[in-house]
């Protein structure tokens, strides 16, 4: 297993020395009633941990972070708890463990986060601004996936308002503004898109599974996210069920679009449009998306940094998945595969959202779901996949 050794040099903090400074009060912990110990007294035992934060989260490091906050109160302890709460096993991917409690906290504890982005998108942060591209003309093949395997796709992406906390900090006045402000924005996309808004303490059980919808789980529960549910949480749908957009979940918007042929092209381009029509009226409206020039979109989580895009493809395949080269495959297309509840239909998706850009992530998916196809197919007939082994991407 890759090992993460502690830089002799902090190079990001270096670079933000000066904000940093300024952020921070002479005493910050004063302004909070907390009996706390010393940081070595309250680092936190990671000897069986896991996650991304596990691995990185070194005592040194911790005694820098430690007597930091946020203007609007978000401590490091704070950042840390999902993997505390959440600590996974050897044999599962591996999560970022930790959650950022508002924007500001990717500069704030920047030593600590860039270090999670890189190890997580396996993508090395640089001065340049990450790549932006939504011109669905430049997406190749999304068209036209078999559909004898590829049975379903959805294409998401996550993004936070500027000025709020994310929602493991925010409070009921925040959650409830940021409500007021997705009415007032998507009641405008409307016009173009008839769609309805409901309220998630108005649904019944026959609409939650039609929006596929589950009750938070007790990790949210633990870490925050889920507090005072279901108030001011909200779900907009057209009425064609092309678009869905989450309101106050995991994030302050998770727009999704969904398509049962398969066609990951006609739901990329549908993304692409619908979400920069509500980030110009989200900008219309004083309340940008966050961007950092550095990280691109922003929003709690830092697996989702860069693009905040998500394409999931459900695939019918039978052999692969038990063939011993797999996750060797799935590592090289940086995908990932996971278990639906029906058997021999199988998610795959993409590990990162950072490093590339939107039709990039999106290309990346539909030439490793038709390499993933391939082989099942060769398989099939008692063929061998080694010829069909990529190198890494």
């Amino acid at each position: 297993m890759w090992k993460v050794k502690p830089p002799v040099y902090f190079p990001m903090e270096t670079r933000y020395r000066t904000i940093l400074e300024s952020l921070v009060p002479p005493d910050p912990m004063s302004q909070f009633p907390l009996r706390r110990g010393s940081p070595d007294e309250e680092f936190p035992d990671l000897s069986r941990n896991h996650t991304w934060m596990g691995r990185i989260l070194t005592a040194a490091m911790y005694r820098r972070q430690f007597h930091r906050c946020t203007h609007s109160g978000v401590l490091f302890d704070d950042v840390i708890r999902p993997g505390l709460e959440e600590p996974g096993d050897w044999c599962s991917p591996a999560s970022v463990g930790c959650v950022a409690g508002d924007a500001e906290s990717y500069i704030l504890f920047c030593d600590f986060f860039d270090r999670i982005i890189e190890a997580h998108h396996r993508h090395k942060i640089t001065s340049q601004t990450p790549e932006s591209d939504f011109n669905c003309d430049n997406l190749k093949g999304g068209e036209d996936l078999d559909r004898s395997y590829a049975v379903r796709c959805e294409v998401s992406v996550v993004r936070g308002v500027e000025g709020f906390c994310f929602p493991t900090h925010c409070s009921r006045g925040e959650r409830r503004e940021l409500l007021t402000l997705a009415r007032r924005a998507l009641q405008r996309l409307e016009e173009d898109l008839p769609s309805r808004l409901l309220l998630l303490e108005d649904l019944n059980q026959d609409q939650q599974r039609e929006l596929d919808f589950d009750p938070p789980s007790d990790s949210q529960l633990r870490i925050g996210v889920a507090r005072d549910w279901p108030d001011a949480r909200g779900v907009w749908v057209s009425k064609d069920g092309s678009l869905v957009v989450w309101v106050n979940m995991e994030d302050h918007l998770r727009l999704v679009s969904t398509r049962d042929d398969a066609n990951i092209t006609e739901a990329f381009k549908c993304m692409c449009i619908n979400l920069q029509k509500l980030e110009d009226l989200y900008r219309e409206l004083k309340h940008p998306f966050t961007w950092k020039q550095q990280l691109g979109w922003v929003s709690s989580s830092p697996a989702d940094v860069g693009t905040g895009l998500r394409i999931r493809v459900n695939l019918k395949l039978q052999l692969l998945p038990k063939h011993n080269r797999l996750q060797d495959v799935l590592k090289r297309l940086r995908l990932c595969m996971d278990t639906t509840d029906s058997p021999a239909l199988y998610c795959v998706s993409n590990t990162a959202t950072f490093g590339l850009s939107e039709v990039g992530l999106t290309q990346l998916v539909v030439d490793g779901v038709k390499l993933l196809i391939a082989m099942e197919k060769r398989l099939e007939v008692n063929g061998d996949i080694e010829g069909l082994i990529p190198a890494q991407k």
